[in-house]
């Protein structure tokens, strides 16, 4: 009988619309219990109506990777933009035009020398940006620690050079290594004071600092409370992933994103399936490795998504996935796995895998499927 899927070429991105929407209620509805706003990533997706779905169920502005994805967005309608990233230099005349065709842009800095650079453009350009400093809270990446006296130089700088300091921000990327509540709820609470603590400092200083912004996926649903804060971001909770599953913020039937393979061959002596999606499609993150699970390079699921709980995706080539199955022999495999047979792939990261394909074929409920644009570069 044929299938709602038998028509598209694979591989191909699906995202489970039921599921998405699900998704994407779960965190706004939290954020808005918490009394926060959310500003969702929208580096995660890249695509429009996905973004359009987020703000429609009340999200507040958009964080963004990259200006290409703050041009793109802006040119859609979408004015709030966060450009979350501390700003190289040479990317200043790119912000400057948004901004001076009425996108309310946010830059970042987390550093004097970056500071300076953005006071040096203004003053030439006659201009003055929102900008936002980063908060070191977990030693993940960038940002500047809460009781570093640095934030209080960087913050001066910019305000007394006439820039609207428009808060701080920081982002727990070291909860995706974490796996229990309690610690999430623990980082949570360590994300949220280091920024409010942040905030403070600046306002005892005579400084403003109206903006607080936290988050990552895991935080954002497991932090106690959110006092002092006044908005979260997070990404990948619109699909979320096997890395998120493994962290332990979502169930298997809240991963929205698959990929659709085809197989096309086996090597029965060595218990192979082969697929036609490899890296390429799958991308070449193996996020979960030094997880409790190690899916390899994905979860193989049936066409219509039920887990293959003896199928391990152990290899991908540019464009060959080899799927290993457990203790069966080859008239079983070649009975199971037929060359033609349509299986979907649950991915490690999927910012990672979207960031492989085009577009996104978007299923919904009914089974009809519709091709959603996705942006590329930078």
């Amino acid at each position: 009988m044929p299938h709602s899927l038998d028509h598209l070429e694979t591989p191909a991105a699906l995202i489970d619309l039921p599921t998405m929407s699900r998704n994407i209620q779960r965190l706004q509805q939290r954020a808005e219990r918490l009394g926060v706003r959310l500003r969702p990533h929208v580096k995660t997706s890249k695509c429009l109506p996905v973004i359009k779905a987020q703000l429609a169920a009340g999200a507040q502005g958009i964080t963004v990777s990259t200006l290409h994805e703050a041009r793109h967005c802006f040119a859609a309608g979408i004015d709030d933009i966060l450009y979350a990233v501390a700003i190289a230099p040479g990317k200043l005349p790119q912000a400057l035009e948004l901004q001076r065709h009425g996108c309310r842009l946010g830059i970042l800095t987390d550093s004097l020398e970056s500071a300076r650079a953005i006071v040096e453009f203004a003053s030439r350009h006659q201009c003055a940006f929102s900008v936002w400093i980063e908060i070191d809270s977990d030693g993940h990446r960038g940002g500047l620690k809460a009781d570093d006296d640095t934030l209080l130089t960087v913050a001066r700088c910019l305000h007394a050079a006439g820039m609207r300091l428009a808060g701080v921000m920081t982002h727990a990327g070291s909860s995706y290594e974490l796996n229990d509540s309690e610690s999430l709820q623990r980082l949570a609470e360590q994300e949220r004071l280091a920024c409010v603590t942040a905030a403070e400092q600046l306002r005892n200083q005579g400084l403003p600092c109206p903006e607080v912004s936290v988050g990552s996926t895991p935080t954002a649903l497991s932090a106690a409370h959110l006092e002092g804060v006044t908005e979260v971001r997070a990404g990948v909770y619109v699909f979320f992933d096997l890395v998120m599953h493994n962290v332990g913020v979502c169930h298997r039937e809240d991963l929205a994103l698959s990929v659709l393979t085809t197989v096309i061959g086996h090597q029965l002596d060595k218990g192979w399936v082969i697929t036609d999606a490899g890296w390429m499609a799958m991308s070449r993150d193996r996020g979960t490795q030094r997880q409790r699970r190690d899916f390899g390079y994905g979860q193989v699921c049936s066409l219509e998504g039920e887990w293959i709980e003896a199928a391990q995706f152990h290899t991908a080539n540019q464009e060959h996935g080899l799927i290993t199955l457990a203790n069966l022999d080859s008239s079983t495999l070649l009975s199971r796995f037929p060359i033609g047979l349509r299986l979907r792939i649950l991915p490690n990261h999927a910012c990672a895998t979207g960031a492989q394909f085009p577009a996104y074929q978007a299923l919904d409920a009914q089974g009809n499927t519709q091709a959603w644009s996705r942006l590329h570069g930078w």
